[in-house]
């Protein structure tokens, strides 16, 4: 009887050489000179303020943290045979939240679980991972590939993203500058986003009966599957450009990822006690993917409201002065923006947030 080995255990440590073989090509095209050390090592390291082209002259340096991941919309790409996409929603979900505080996102870190080894697999997740930090000027700096039989299915996988960025403390976006009169911009999402698929997916597939390569007339002819896989919109650029623009003076006062909870829970994590951001229900459209959604599984307004993003992916509260320029220059980076709403005083026990 032959003895035991880690093939036998579900783990072949050839094909892992080669998916990690595949990586290191996907990982240096997002790579920028403050990046430093040998590929294989233990840890990555990186320069925080690179002398030269790159040094940046930090006087009071914080440094941002965000990890999240994908969440059950992985369920929908192990369906549909498609992969690459997921790798962009994993870094859109962490650098949109580290952007919220107005810092620069630096580099980014991934962990990938998968139920058996598969190369090509890992290559489609990773290329995806790598070409979204590419889009956010974030470093793809390491990761951790876990084989694990007897956790997953076989063909499952599970995906959570780190990244670190960094902010001078004066220019610092917390909301606490939020006041009187300031405009709530709302930015376009791209759909669904990563947030709500344990639902969506229970209306699409359970109660709507349909499959991935099922077409929508009521969104456009595409398949389920383009539909639900739709990317998480990627916000560094826009956002950048606000704060290169406004940031200095001090215009741009909260910004707001609206993830799962919708628009009212998220933003209302960065308004402060005494004043409420008062929504225009109708002041943005709707995408069509929503309406969709909430007629196949006669899911309630204010269901659909606390689960999903509704169109708008992230808000940006400004002073008024310098709400049309924001708008401008949105419209400039390629992303369409609203005027959702406005702030106003409240009483301390008001909602901070109120959509009507």
């Amino acid at each position: 009887m032959a003895g035991a080995t880690y093939s036998s255990a579900g783990v072949d440590l050839d094909l892992y050489r080669e998916g990690m073989a595949r990586l290191p090509a996907h990982m240096r095209r997002t790579h920028c000179p403050r990046v430093l050390g040998a590929e294989g090592g233990f840890a990555a390291l990186f320069h925080l303020d690179l002398k030269g082209l790159f040094a940046r002259g930090y006087e009071d340096p914080l440094l941002v943290s965000c990890t999240d991941g994908v969440g059950t919309k992985l369920k929908v790409a192990v369906q549909a045979g498609i992969h690459h996409t997921v790798g962009i929603d994993l870094v859109g979900m962490s650098v949109n939240d580290a952007l919220c505080t107005g810092a620069e996102p630096l580099f980014f870190l991934d962990y990938v679980a998968l139920s058996h080894d598969d190369p090509d697999l890992l290559e489609q997740i990773v290329r995806g991972i790598a070409d979204a930090c590419v889009e956010c000027g974030c470093s793809l700096v390491g990761g951790e590939t876990a084989i694990l039989p007897d956790v997953y299915q076989r063909g499952e996988y599970d995906l959570a993203g780190f990244c670190v960025g960094v902010v001078e403390r004066s220019r610092l976006v917390d909301g606490r500058a939020i006041a009187p009169g300031d405009v709530a911009l709302g930015i376009a999402s791209s759909g669904l986003h990563s947030n709500g698929f344990s639902l969506a997916r229970k209306a699409v597939f359970e109660i709507g009966g349909l499959a991935c390569a099922d077409r929508v007339e009521a969104c456009g002819g595409r398949t389920v599957a383009e539909i639900l896989l739709e990317p998480t919109r990627l916000y560094a650029r826009p956002i950048k450009a606000l704060l290169d623009a406004f940031g200095a003076a001090g215009q741009v006062h909260g910004i707001a990822h609206i993830t799962g909870g919708g628009l009212v829970e998220n933003l209302a994590r960065i308004v402060p006690d005494g004043v409420q951001v008062v929504l225009q229900r109708g002041a943005w459209p709707v995408p069509a993917v929503f309406p969709w959604i909430q007629g196949l599984g006669s899911i309630a307004a204010d269901e659909m409201d606390r689960v999903f993003n509704m169109g708008v992916g992230m808000v940006v509260v400004v002073a008024p002065a310098v709400a049309a320029e924001a708008q401008r220059l949105l419209a400039d980076a390629g992303h369409e923006s609203w005027p959702i709403g406005s702030v106003r005083d409240a009483p301390g026990d008001a909602a901070r947030v109120h959509l009507r």
